[in-house]
């Protein structure tokens, strides 16, 4: 393979050929940087780019390496080339979360799940596109620009982790970490073709992510396959003092968790994921891929999720509440964008009104109205007692079954500006993935394969609480049945 094409690489294949010194560190983020250069400006993955500080993580990889060769210790992702959604704090590096509001701010400290990327040797790269303040499908709503979907570049490519998504897809890192909301992950995982995890809410620390709904907010990977999957929620797992939410439990081997194929697992599959109005190619290669389980030993149930119709408006009433609150420490006064309104009222005003987009808002006074005098018990409440009903669907789910088998999204992606102007259908392409965020399990999409028009079908993978590793088991299995996760997108073949 020339340095052209290491950036094709998945995490464990260059990981295995980092320590076998067929190539260093700087070598393979050279490769990858190249890559970046030559496609990312039909691509546009990425907001910020730091190649410096990449080649002196590299190089320091390369050291630590030389190090560990003679006392036994290198991890898998030493020297290993990432990506990062820009709404994930980094020390010295801007952190805009695809916000004018935020415009040239930059960090004083790292994510923990930075801090641990960085301890295990990882070089960071840059960060990528997301819709403002991870409030978006598709990453047309970045204050900056849209981001292309790799596999056509008439096409959205999720969103909000719709950079981190693209810029795996396209070989511009060998993975990438994301956030996922409801189903920000996931569903642009699906779209781009690529693998998507989003584990139990509390399983990764959520210090230093900037808050868009924080009883939903997790952290995520973006990986070429579902191996690579299992390593990298492996380094960013775990407890954290810095985070109240964070789960004090064990972080089990994730790697021993992908082995023993799919005999004798019960697959559940629900009916209410299979619904009028989704894109028929979608619906039959997901019964196709349950049929295929099937034939590889698994125990297929049909289950019921029966309060899903509801999930919607309860995430719709009660991520914008919290956006509500969170987003107003945007106020000019402390960090990013002030416009003076020569009075302190005035001067929140203008900074707010300029620096937030439409969706933004539009989030904003929902999630005010929500909590208004008079409307709070009305809509807030209710949907807070709705969650409670979506959790307990999945909770009596995962009595009868180890894994759910749904589609990641109801269809392929669409064009750009398709549905800009109606949000309810942007909603609506969510809406096989949010309800597990308001139940805060965990899930997992990889590539099912293409519809008519060549563009990606995911298939999602959902587990209980703290159940990654049988759904890391079962998406492996499938993925070793089938080649849909090698395939590689049509870019151009002088720019690779």
């Amino acid at each position: 393979m020339t340095r052209n094409h290491l950036s094709e690489l998945t995490i464990h294949e260059a990981g295995e050929r980092l320590a076998a010194g067929e190539f260093t560190a700087v070598e393979l983020t050279e490769a990858v940087i190249d890559r970046i250069v030559a496609v990312d400006n039909d691509v546009k993955a990425y907001l910020t780019l730091t190649p410096e500080k990449a080649l002196a993580q590299a190089a320091a990889a390369d050291r630590a390496r030389r190090a560990g060769r003679a006392d036994g210790e290198s991890g898998p992702l030493l020297g290993i080339p990432l990506a990062i959604k820009d709404v994930l704090c980094t020390k010295g590096i801007p952190t805009t979360c695809g916000s004018r509001i935020l415009e040239g701010f930059i960090p004083p400290y790292d994510a923990t799940v930075i801090v641990r990327l960085k301890e295990a040797g990882a070089i960071l790269l840059g960060k990528t596109n997301t819709d403002e303040f991870a409030m978006g499908s598709s990453t047309e709503n970045s204050a900056y620009f849209t981001t292309h979907n790799p596999w056509d570049l008439t096409r959205v490519p999720g969103g909000s982790s719709g950079g981190s998504a693209a810029a795996v897809a396209a070989d511009e890192c060998l993975g990438a970490l994301g956030t996922d909301t409801g189903g920000s992950v996931r569903q642009p995982a699906g779209l781009c073709g690529v693998v998507g995890l989003k584990p139990t809410y509390g399983r990764v620390s959520r210090y230093g992510l900037i808050a868009y709904a924080s009883s939903l907010d997790q952290a995520g990977v973006l990986t070429k396959d579902v191996k690579d999957a299992a390593i990298l929620l492996q380094a960013i797992a775990g407890h954290d003092p810095c985070d109240s939410t964070s789960m004090d439990v064990e972080t089990p081997d994730y790697l021993t968790a992908l082995d023993g194929g799919v005999g004798g697992v019960r697959v559940g599959v629900p009916r209410e994921y299979f619904v009028d109005g989704m894109q028929p190619e979608v619906e039959a290669a997901v019964r196709a891929a349950v049929d295929l389980l099937a034939g590889l030993g698994a125990e297929v149930r049909e289950v019921s999720l029966p309060h899903t119709e509801y999930a919607l408006p309860v995430y719709y009433l009660i991520a914008p509440a919290e956006a509500s609150a969170n987003l107003a420490r945007y106020d000019g006064v402390r960090y990013g964008l002030r416009v003076d309104g020569g009075g302190l009222i005035d001067t929140y005003k203008a900074t707010r009104g300029e620096g937030f987009g439409p969706e933004v808002k539009r989030r904003i006074m929902l999630g005010t109205y929500a909590l208004s005098a008079g409307y709070y018990d009305a809509y807030y409440l209710k949907a807070q007692k709705a969650r409670t009903l979506i959790r307990g669907d999945f909770d009596r789910a995962f009595e009868q079954v180890d894994v759910i088998l749904a589609p990641t999204s109801p269809t392929t992606a669409f064009r750009i500006g398709e549905k800009a102007d109606d949000p309810l259908q942007m909603y609506l392409m969510d809406i096989f993935t949010l309800s597990m965020n308001l139940a805060g399990t965990c899930g997992l999409s990889l590539p099912r394969g293409f519809d008519g028009a060549g563009l990606h079908i995911g298939l999602q993978v959902m587990g209980p609480a703290v159940g990654e590793g049988q759904v890391l088991r079962v998406a492996h299995a499938y993925e070793q049945a089938t080649d849909w996760h090698t395939q590689k997108p049509p870019l151009h073949e002088e720019r690779v």
